[in-house]
C-alpha cells in the first residue's frame, strides 16, 4: 500500500508540473502610462542618442531650489534609468538659483547641454544661458566656457528656454526667449560661441504672433515647424502652438494651439520638445502638465503622446492620455 500511495503521488506530481508553466511570466503592459516616471519634472528636452530614448528635465521646485538637473534614459519608452544631478551647481560656478529648461545635442562625440541659470530680470545681473559639457549624455557635465554664453536682453527677449536645432546642411540654430520674444543665433563650429548671420547681425527677432516661451523647431519634409509655450506655466491654461515656414529664420506663422489642457486628463500642458521614433514618420511629443486637482504650480509631471500629421502636413491636435504610448524600442 505505501508502494502504491508513492507511486500515485509521483505521478500526481509529474502530471502538475506538466501541465503548469514553472514560469509563468506576467503579461507587461502593451502601453508606457503616463506620467512615464514619478516626480516632479517639468520642461523635458527629449533626444535619441544610440539606441536610447533620453529625457532632460528641469527639477519642478521653487526657482531658488532648482540648482540641479537630472537624466533619464531608456530602451523602449518605458522602463527609466534615473542618472541623478548630472549638471548642478559643482559644475557652474555662476550659479546662483534657478537652473532649468535644458536644450542638449551631440557633435564629435561630446555632448552639450545648454541651459538657463539665474533668472536675470536686467543686464546688471549675471545670468542667462550657459553652456555645459560632458563625454557621456549622462555626464556629469562641467560649464565649459566659465561664463554665460548669452547674457544680455536683446530685443526684449530674456534669456532662457533655450533650443538648439541642427539644419540638414550641419548649421546650428539656438531659438531662446522669454517675456514673449523669442531671437535665433547661429552658434559657432563648436558650440561654445555665438555667430553671425550673412548681414553682419548676431541676434534675429523670430516671434510669432502668441509666443509667451519655450520654442522648440522640427523639420520635416523640408519644412519647419516652429513651436513655443502659451499662458502662464504654473497655470491650466498653458499651452502649446506652432507655426511653419520654408526657412529657419521665418518668417513664422501662427497656425494653430495642438496641446492644451483636458479636463479629464491634466492641466497646464506646455513646454515640449519632439522625439523621432525609429519609424519613418514617426513623432513623440514630451511635455508637462499637471495632474487633476493639483494647486501648485511646481506639480509638474513628464508625459509622452503621439505627435501626428495629416496628409498636407498640419501637426494634428494632440490627444493627452494616461496610457501613454505603445513600447517602442528603437
Amino acid at each position: 500500500m505505501l508502494y502504491n500511495l508513492r507511486t500515485l503521488f509521483a505521478l500526481t506530481l509529474t502530471l502538475t508540473l506538466t501541465l503548469t508553466p514553472l514560469h509563468s511570466k506576467a503579461k507587461r503592459p502593451k502601453f508606457v502610462g503616463n506620467p512615464v516616471f514619478s516626480g516632479w519634472y517639468a520642461d523635458p528636452e527629449g533626444a535619441v542618442f544610440g539606441k536610447h530614448y533620453w529625457i532632460y528635465p528641469t527639477y519642478s521646485v521653487a526657482f531658488h531650489l532648482q540648482l540641479h538637473m537630472d537624466a533619464f534614459s531608456s530602451c523602449d519608452l518605458s522602463n527609466w534609468q534615473k542618472h541623478e544631478r548630472i549638471l548642478s551647481t559643482d559644475g557652474i560656478t555662476w550659479l546662483k538659483s534657478a537652473l532649468w529648461a535644458p536644450s542638449i545635442v551631440e557633435k564629435d562625440g561630446k555632448y552639450y547641454l545648454f541651459f538657463g541659470a539665474n533668472n536675470i530680470q536686467s543686464n546688471d545681473q549675471l545670468g542667462g544661458i550657459g553652456v555645459a559639457v560632458a563625454d557621456s549624455p549622462a555626464g556629469p557635465f562641467k560649464d565649459a566656457i566659465g561664463r554665460p554664453l548669452i547674457d544680455k536682453i536683446v530685443n526684449n527677449a530674456q534669456p532662457i528656454d533655450q533650443h538648439v536645432f541642427r539644419d540638414d546642411d550641419g548649421q546650428y540654430y539656438m531659438y531662446y526667449g522669454g517675456w514673449g520674444h523669442c531671437n535665433v543665433v547661429k552658434l559657432s563650429p563648436d558650440l561654445l560661441s555665438v555667430g553671425q548671420f550673412d548681414d553682419g547681425s548676431t541676434f534675429k527677432e523670430v516671434t510669432p504672433e502668441g509666443y509667451v516661451e519655450g520654442p522648440f523647431m522640427l523639420k520635416r519634409k523640408g519644412r519647419y515647424y516652429f513651436m513655443w509655450s502659451e499662458g502662464a506655466f504654473t497655470g491650466p491654461d498653458y499651452r502649446v502652438a506652432y507655426a511653419v515656414s520654408d526657412n529657419p529664420l521665418g518668417p513664422f506663422k501662427r497656425e494653430a494651439i495642438i496641446l492644451q489642457q483636458d479636463s479629464t486628463v491634466g492641466t497646464g500642458a506646455g513646454h515640449h520638445s519632439v522625439i523621432k521614433g525609429k519609424g519613418k514618420d514617426e513623432y513623440y511629443i514630451v511635455y508637462h502638465r499637471h495632474p487633476l486637482g493639483s494647486k501648485d504650480g511646481n506639480s509638474r509631471e513628464t508625459c509622452i503622446d503621439k505627435l501626428l500629421f495629416a496628409p498636407d502636413g498640419k501637426i494634428l491636435p494632440v490627444k493627452m492620455t494616461t496610457r501613454g504610448v505603445k513600447r517602442r524600442k528603437l
